[in-house]
């Protein structure tokens, strides 16, 4: 699969001929300033959580693209207060089957909440099934025992994690998280954007391949196969 990283804990991953695009935060991020939101491409959009660095573009990319938007419940309900019509709910313990493979939500250890301070549902995380590979987005999440769940049910090719620390897991706690779901392959996400979150990247590749793992942390605007 071709997993192709905006910065922040945003990406996109091109499978089944489907643009999957998760967690839409780039025009206020500096170091993303390159990219050109109108360009991106995307058939389905899936949001962990309501916090403002992980929905803020999600009405622009969504009303150029067409997109089907999907998150949980409260978010489903914001999605179609902002006039997104093609908004599609999932909730922590339900999948769904879609043209490209079976979605997932699972929990994630982490607040959630609008910019507004209104209540934005339970964070989640996802669990993607296709005929090209399988792989697991945790969100924000904090390490949780909840994730040796995960492999009982889906053999992953690849895990997206955050590793910035502070605000979620940093690296240490990354390379636990990918025991537990059973992977060696890492995508590191949320780490540098701002300024409490700023990572120590050899030291970083230096831990996950003593731990016999490999960590990805592709430029932003770039494309990787997984």
């Amino acid at each position: 699969m071709k997993v192709t990283y905006y910065g922040h804990s945003c990406f996109s991953v091109f499978t089944n001929g489907k643009h999957i695009l998760f967690d839409p935060f780039i025009t206020p991020n500096e170091l993303a300033k390159e990219v050109d939101v109108d360009s991106i491409k995307a058939d389905y959009i899936f949001i962990s959580h309501a916090h403002y660095d992980h929905i803020l573009d999600v009405e622009r990319i969504a009303k150029n693209t067409g997109a089907k938007v999907l998150g949980n419940f409260e978010i489903y309900n914001w999605l179609l207060k902002q006039g997104i019509e093609n908004a599609h709910p999932i909730n922590p313990g339900g999948k769904f089957d879609f043209d490209f493979g079976t979605v997932k939500c699972v929990i994630a250890q982490h607040p959630s909440s609008f910019m507004d301070g209104s209540y934005g549902g339970i964070a989640c995380g996802f669990v993607l099934t296709t005929l090209e590979g399988n792989f697991y987005y945790s969100g924000d999440t904090a390490l949780t025992l909840d994730m040796q769940i995960i492999p009982k049910f889906t053999k992953l090719d690849f895990a997206v994690f955050p590793i910035g620390d502070g605000l979620t897991m940093g690296f240490e706690e990354a390379i636990e998280a990918s025991k537990l779901v059973g992977v060696t392959k890492i995508l590191g996400v949320h780490y540098d954007t701002f300024g409490f979150i700023v990572m120590d990247h050899q030291k970083a590749f230096d831990a996950f391949k003593n731990a016999n793992l490999e960590l990805y942390l592709p430029k932003i605007n770039t494309t990787i196969d997984l």
